[in-house]
């Protein structure tokens, strides 16, 4: 399998990578039907994420656009988990046709 093939559940992707406290919360962010992959709306925790996916979501009290730069084998420390995603910059342009 090469690493273009490689996937990951949604939930387990935002548990490992610390965006989520515990399975339970990330299982409740991708069943939200509130964080899409490429663009397109998740509704459940099984969808698949690769490397190179764009996530967005309301987190923190904003609005996040990570890319999925590696699939994380386990819960490591934080900076384990930072090198997992890169975080996103939305453009002005973009934040002003957002409803």
């Amino acid at each position: 399998m090469t690493s273009g093939d490689a996937t990951m559940r949604l939930d387990r992707f935002l548990w490992f990578a610390r965006l989520a406290r515990t399975r339970d919360v990330a299982q409740a962010m991708a069943c939200d039907g509130h964080l899409r992959i490429d663009g397109r709306p998740i509704d459940r925790a099984h969808a698949p994420v690769r490397i190179g996916n764009i996530l967005t979501f309301f987190h923190g009290g904003r609005v996040r656009v990570l890319r999925v730069e590696a699939l994380p084998l386990r819960r490591g420390p934080a900076s384990e988990a930072l090198a997992c995603y890169q975080e996103l910059a939305l453009s002005q342009a973009e934040i002003g046709s957002h409803p």
